[in-house]
């Protein structure tokens, strides 16, 4: 597998968390607000998104793992770093870099609700379409994109490639 053409460039990113901040800064004005980031991939996404919010913000992150070494979900997840924070009565917004067949965060979004916060949304930089296997509600996209395999911008193959400023295909060598 090997770096293929740039899909999503740096600047439509940046411009993507820019209207994303502000519609999240927007709704959540006045309210208690967690960024929970969804590890290793949203760190990116989360930081820049945060530099777009302008309404008070606290951090945690979450770990889970799906994927392994493959390029598709296993449909198994499972939880590797739980959250630091207390969520009952909060406003928690769970950040994603990317969402495809929706299993890995419909078990994220089930296990957080148990914990009665007090809104559970979801934002996400990009969501593959015509994939999902379960039905997510994202209040936050920044892009829709197909079902080709995707690197850069905190994605990976293989635990590389997270380091790209844009977002690119992979495509076989």
């Amino acid at each position: 597998m090997k770096v293929g053409e740039v899909l999503i460039s740096e600047e439509q990113i940046q411009s993507a968390l820019a209207e994303m901040g502000a519609a999240i800064s927007r709704d959540y004005e006045g309210k208690d607000l967690l960024l929970v980031g969804v590890l290793k991939g949203a760190f990116m996404v989360m930081a820049d998104l945060a530099r777009n919010i302008t309404v008070p913000v606290e951090f945690d992150f979450m770990a889970v793992s799906s994927y392994g070494a493959a390029t598709q979900t296993s449909g198994v997840v499972r939880i590797l770093k739980d959250l630091d924070t207390e969520i009952e009565g909060r406003h928690v917004l769970i950040i994603e870099d990317i969402i495809d067949s929706g299993l890995t965060l419909s078990y994220l979004l089930k296990s957080l609700k148990v914990r009665k916060p007090a809104s559970l949304e979801v934002a996400a930089l990009l969501r593959k379409v015509d994939i999902q296997r379960v039905p997510i509600d994202v209040s936050y996209t920044g892009f829709e994109i197909g079902s080709e395999f995707v690197v850069g911008y905190g994605l990976d193959y293989a635990g590389l490639y997270r380091n790209l400023p844009h977002v690119a295909l992979m495509e076989e060598e």
